[in-house]
């Protein structure tokens, strides 16, 4: 059975921090909507405090976590134990999408070093933690990175890349508009 916590506890973060890959999931309001859900990897979680996260997200070829965060802020992280003990670990949160060029985006930008790829910053107050089992994640060993999103990154350049979000990340899948589109307009 699964224990409920309402903060990240230290044992919490240092689970957390050992994770090479973590998990968002989102939602729009509408049942006709798609519920995101997407592997994140990299250096690009961190916990703030014991009810606030956030994490670098990185260019990619949709933009839905943004846009269900401008809709209505829900956002649900997952690590899983790939190593080591078994254990899940969710946090259940309301977010926000901070861009460059907001208030907050350079000291946040400071906690990384994926500069050359980043996007939007996923900043989240934690009501709920939940830890499971994971008796049934299986075992993987870790080989390394994947430097693909760089790359490609800096293949486009910046304004190669403002021309690929400007295409690719202003309208979620299900039309909705992401906090790029609104702060274009």
């Amino acid at each position: 059975m699964g224990k409920l916590f309402t903060r990240i506890e230290s044992h919490h973060r240092d689970f957390i921090e050992k994770q090479k890959m973590f998990f968002t999931a989102t939602a729009p309001l509408s049942a006709a909507g798609h519920v995101n859900l997407s592997p994140k990897g990299l250096d690009s979680f961190r916990v703030l405090s014991d009810t606030r996260v956030m994490y670098l997200d990185i260019n990619g070829s949709g933009n839905e976590t943004s846009a269900h965060m401008l809709e209505n802020g829900r956002i649900t992280f997952m690590f899983c134990a790939f190593d080591g003990p078994p254990l899940i670990l969710r946090l259940y949160g309301k977010g926000q999408t901070i861009l460059p060029g907001d208030d907050m985006w350079d000291e946040l930008l400071q906690a990384f070093d994926l500069k050359i790829a980043a996007r939007q910053i996923i900043v989240a107050d934690i009501h709920l933690v939940q830890t499971s089992c994971g008796f049934s994640v299986p075992l993987y060993d870790y080989s390394g990175e994947r430097d693909h999103a760089f790359q490609w990154s800096e293949k486009k350049g910046p304004e190669g890349l403002e021309k690929y979000k400007e295409e690719k990340n202003r309208i979620s899948l299900d039309g909705l508009p992401t906090a790029l589109q609104i702060a274009a307009e």
